[in-house]
């Protein structure tokens, strides 16, 4: 029992009812996929409520409750232009991506995966383009997937008191946080992904709106600790001024950096699926202004967290480190609220990083078994063999990720960002195009894809050590602008689509 030797009953007791619940759907949903269909689009049937807030639990993970405060308790409130950014890039996303994509996507050859849609548009039977597509997703989910469990093994290592010098338990508690979230995905499948999302989300925006308000109660002179933490600001020299406020001390490049987030969204495999699912046309426009109230919100309320959390913990004389700020969110839970509730608002954290990993683990396995597998292998499979394959691939991925998560090089805000660019670069000009521009050809796509992604590459591990100055600029602006560059030119070069596909878009755009 030395792992838990540490822990109050009442929070384990809440975690494991909380885990318990998610299992249950998971388990629930196990008999209900019956095809590929279901398994990894929930047979196309989810309802407006489910379809929003799976998206944007998905969308946020891990970062949400650890990430985004940290940066704000780090270098205060100029982590808002990131909130704003991805505001307003799941704003776009909703209102020209979500409607088009799930007609596109079936009147296209009831495509289930994101590299199929993109083969089908085309009307081509070279699989070079999923291939291409299924490349790209299985690194960078590799990474993504990577940054939640470690926001596991973060989480667990709080919740149960672990030294961070202790690598066998800092280790088992990454592992136990991929086991978990394996667990349900590989039974459920995309239902069961859904509907655990579902019931995250609101576990998660409930309980960061929560904590400010605590935070607040709880400082006993607010706007006298405010200043206090202001003072601490600059006598560890730092600007002040630019810790509360959203412009000074941001450069040019710091504040189109953080809007450029917005950019990611045409691009997030994970959440694209779930417009690829929702039940019709007609549920979009209600899913969209749910899924826009709870982004508002919830960023807003996470870069509080981060500064209302600071000047409270100031207040109670500590200060977390570098390596401990990503734990803002985490520590003042366990400073504020008695121990059963605490550990329910703790569960919160595992949901935002479930919430994710399950999604990116389905989309990868659906991309190496449908638009790699199934290529190479070149022969007939059963459905049911099929998603045998299908689970198996979760479990490899799985594995992998939790491999590097072992050994974290970087911040759960950094894997984030590298990943966040990575698919906003390499998809989302493709998207986008296919959506509204019939003049697209197959060779412009895979051109902007490949671009893209290794612009992201290039600058993100490459750059910093050739130009460190240049570098400073988020990765996913220049990977966008190559991949929009080279998509168009390379269709305008290259003949174009013949009247099949060009029919089909019309067909598509007029439904």
């Amino acid at each position: 029992m030395g792992f838990f030797a540490n822990v109050d009953t009442p929070v384990l007791l809440a975690f494991i009812l909380y885990l318990a619940l998610m299992l249950g759907i998971g388990f629930y949903f196990s008999n209900k996929s019956k095809k590929m269909s279901d398994y990894f689009l929930a047979g196309r049937k989810l309802g407006s409520w489910v379809t929003a807030m799976s998206a944007q639990a998905s969308d946020m993970s891990g970062w949400l409750l650890m990430g985004l405060p940290g940066a704000a308790y780090a270098t205060g409130m100029g982590n808002y232009w990131i909130a704003i950014g991805l505001a307003v890039g799941t704003i776009l996303n909703w209102a020209f991506v979500a409607k088009p994509l799930r007609r596109f996507t079936e009147v296209y050859g009831d495509s289930i995966t994101i590299p199929q849609y993109l083969q089908n548009r085309f009307k081509t039977d070279s699989p070079l383009v999923r291939m291409v597509c299924a490349v790209v997703i299985f690194i960078f989910f590799l990474v993504y997937t990577t940054s939640a469990f470690v926001s596991g093994g973060k989480l667990f290592q709080v919740v149960f008191n672990i030294d961070p010098a202790n690598t066998t338990y800092t280790k088992m508690a990454v592992v136990i946080s991929a086991l978990i979230i394996v667990t349900y995905t590989f039974f459920g499948g995309f239902s069961a992904v859904a509907w655990t999302d579902f019931v995250q989300g609101l576990l998660m925006v409930i309980t960061i709106v929560a904590l400010p308000i605590a935070l607040v109660s709880n400082t006993p002179d607010f706007s006298a600790d405010m200043l206090m933490n202001t003072q601490k600001i600059v006598a560890e020299g730092a600007d002040a001024s630019g810790y509360m406020s959203m412009t000074s001390g941001m450069s040019g490049v710091d504040i189109i950096s953080n809007l450029a987030w917005a950019f990611g969204y045409f691009g997030m495999p994970h959440i694209l699926v779930r417009f690829m699912a929702i039940k019709d046309t007609k549920s979009v426009k209600k899913s969209g202004i749910i899924a826009v109230v709870w982004v508002l919100i919830s960023l807003t309320a996470a870069v509080l967290v981060g500064i209302l959390g600071r000047a409270y913990l100031d207040s109670q004389s500590i200060v977390l480190d570098s390596a401990s700020m990503e734990l803002i969110f985490i520590t003042t839970v366990k400073k504020l609220f008695p121990s059963f509730l605490g550990g329910i608002f703790l569960s919160a954290v595992l949901a935002s990083i479930m919430s994710t990993a399950d999604s990116q683990l389905l989309v990868t396995a659906s991309a190496v078994v449908n638009d790699f597998y199934s290529i190479i292998v070149k022969k007939d499979v059963s459905e049911k063999k099929m998603m045998w394959i299908s689970r198996i691939a979760v479990i490899i991925v799985s594995v992998i990720a939790c491999i590097l998560a072992l050994n974290p090089n970087d911040s759960i805000m950094g894997i984030v960002s590298n990943a966040w660019a990575g698919f906003g670069a390499a998809f989302g000009p493709a998207i986008f195009l296919s959506l509204y521009w019939k003049r697209l050809t197959l060779k412009g796509t895979v051109s902007g894809i490949i671009g893209g992604a290794g612009t992201v590459l290039f600058w993100e591990y490459l750059l910093p050590s050739i130009a460190p100055s240049v570098a400073a600029l988020y990765s996913i602006v220049p990977g966008v602008i190559v991949s929009v560059i080279l998509t168009v030119a390379v269709s305008l070069a290259d003949k174009e689509p013949d009247s099949e596909v060009i029919k089909l878009f019309d067909t598509a755009k007029a439904e």
